[in-house]
C-alpha cells in the first residue's frame, strides 16, 4: 500500500555519478503517491555526466518520475548549480511537470520559499573551477567510503559516513552550514516568508530559527541521496524528515533462498504388505 503525502522534496540525488543511491531512491519513489514532488536542484549531475555511465537503475529513477507525473503527480523540477544548464530555458510547463528556478507556495497560510541554494555559495558564484574541483574530492571520498561500507556490511559492522565526520570535525565546514541557514533564514524573513526549503549543503535539518527581526522561520533542508538518503514530507499538516531504512525494502537475494524440499513419494507394489484403512485395502484405494 503506497504512502500518499500531500509534498515531496528530494534534492541532490546527482543522477550519472558513482555516489549516488539511485536503487535505494527507486525503491523510495514506488512507495509513494504525493499529490506534489518537488525536486530541488542537483538531480542530475551535468558537471560529472559521462556518456559511458548511467546505469538501469538511474534511468529507472528518471522512468519512476515521469510516470508518477503522468499518473497525476504535479512535478516541479527546481535547477541546482549541478544542473544549472537547464536555467537557460527559462520557466517551462509541460502539462503536469514544471520546470522552475525557484518555487514559492502557501499552505494552511504559511507562505513557503523553495530554492536549491547554490546562490548562497561564493565558490560557486564567483570560482565554478575551484566548486568543481572539490565536487571531484568529495564524489571520490564517497566512492571510496562505499567501498568500506561494502566490506564492513560482510562483517556485520554498520557504515559510516566519512564525509559527515569531516564536516563535523573541520571548523570551516561547521561555520560554511552555520551561515548557510542563517542567511536563508535572513532573507526568508525579509521577504516574510514562514518557510524556507533548500538543499545544496547535503544536510537534512528541521528547525525552527528566529530572523534579527524577530520573525520566525522554519528552516528545512532535504539532505540528498549520495550520503544521507532523506526527504522532505508534508502530510497531515505538517513537515516530517523521511530517512530512508533498507530493512523495509529488504528483499532476499533469489539466489540465496533454499528451495524446500518436496516429500519423496513412495509408490506401493503388489506384494507388499499394507495395513487396511477402514477396512479397505490400502492398494485398492490409490
Amino acid at each position: 500500500m503506497k504512502r500518499k503525502p500531500d509534498i515531496v522534496v528530494l534534492s541532490d540525488i546527482h543522477l550519472g555519478t558513482y555516489g549516488c543511491h539511485a536503487r535505494e531512491l527507486h525503491n523510495y519513489l514506488k512507495s509513494i503517491q504525493p499529490r506534489t514532488l518537488v525536486l530541488n536542484g542537483d538531480i542530475f549531475d551535468i558537471w560529472y555526466f559521462k556518456k559511458s555511465y548511467f546505469p538501469k537503475d538511474h534511468l529507472e529513477v528518471v522512468r519512476r518520475i515521469m510516470k508518477m507525473a503522468v499518473n497525476g503527480t504535479k512535478v516541479y523540477y527546481l535547477t541546482g548549480n549541478h544542473d544549472d544548464l537547464l536555467r537557460k530555458f527559462g520557466e517551462l510547463s509541460f502539462g503536469l511537470f514544471h520546470l522552475r528556478n525557484k518555487l514559492v507556495f502557501q499552505v494552511d497560510g504559511k507562505t513557503h520559499w523553495v530554492f536549491h541554494g547554490d546562490v548562497f555559495d561564493a565558490s560557486v558564484q564567483r570560482a565554478r573551477w575551484l566548486a568543481k574541483l572539490g565536487g571531484q574530492g568529495y564524489d571520490l571520498l564517497i566512492r571510496i567510503n562505499r567501498t568500506i561500507n561494502w566490506m564492513r556490511r560482510l562483517f556485520g559492522f554498520a557504515p559510516v559516513s566519512f564525509a559527515a565526520k569531516i564536516k563535523k570535525s573541520v571548523k570551516g565546514a561547521v561555520k560554511y552550514i552555520s551561515d548557510f541557514e542563517e542567511t536563508a533564514i535572513q532573507i526568508a524573513s525579509e521577504n516574510d516568508y514562514d518557510c524556507v526549503i533548500c538543499g545544496h549543503i547535503h544536510q537534512p535539518q528541521m528547525r525552527e530559527l528566529e530572523a534579527e527581526n524577530g520573525k520566525k522561520i522554519m528552516y528545512l533542508n532535504s539532505g540528498d541521496w549520495v550520503e544521507h538518503l532523506t526527504a522532505l514530507e508534508f502530510s497531515g499538516g505538517q513537515w516530517s524528515l523521511y530517512k530512508y531504512d533498507e530493512t523495509e525494502f529488504e528483499v532476499v537475494n533469489p539466489r540465496l533462498q533454499v528451495p524446500e524440499r518436496e516429500p519423496k513419494i513412495h509408490t506401493l507394489r503388489r506384494d507388499e504388505v499394507v495395513p487396511e484403512l477402514n477396512g479397505v485395502a490400502a492398494f485398492d484405494a490409490i
